[in-house]
């Protein structure tokens, strides 16, 4: 009787020292403070890098889903059906996962993906049949975004 009565006492306890849901308040900043001199919105990076393959740049843009949080590991929509994969250069950052469906404002590198089968007959590799590269690249993730600040805006 006496190791039932002990159980209910600790299950209550439980309940009253659980953690409550507080919601993300607008301008929390995670890693470091983005600049938002020459901010553009996300749908625009991939035309204003043009043949570049990496700048620095500071986006406006929608969470689609943060994949690990740990890490500060999500997905930006890129307008049109594409996808901008961002991460932090500082492992150490943990975003919450309430950052789905947020607008933030994120600093950092835009870079788009190398793709190897891109320029292999610059290589040398022009074989053809089974030895030929069959790459499936997916073209709604072609960008990277290695962020240094992120500022929930909305």
């Amino acid at each position: 009787m006496k190791v039932l009565s002990i159980l209910f006492v600790l299950l209550s306890t439980i309940n009253a020292f659980a953690q409550k849901h507080v919601p993300l308040p607008h301008g929390s900043i995670f890693g470091d403070k983005p600049n938002t001199t020459g901010m553009m919105d996300a749908s625009r990076i991939e035309a204003y890098m043009g043949k570049r393959t990496r700048i620095s740049v500071t986006v406006r843009g929608k969470v689609l889903r943060v994949t690990q949080p740990k890490g500060g590991w999500f997905e930006l929509d890129a307008g049109k059906g594409k996808i901008i994969a961002a991460h932090f250069e500082n492992y150490a950052v943990v975003i919450p996962t309430d950052l789905r469906g947020r607008v933030v404002i994120v600093e950092g590198i835009a870079e788009k993906q190398f793709i190897a089968d891109d320029l292999q007959h610059f290589a040398g590799d022009t074989v053809t049949g089974k030895k030929q590269h069959h790459i499936n690249v997916d073209p709604k993730k072609r960008l990277t975004f290695e962020v240094k600040g992120l500022f929930v805006d909305q």
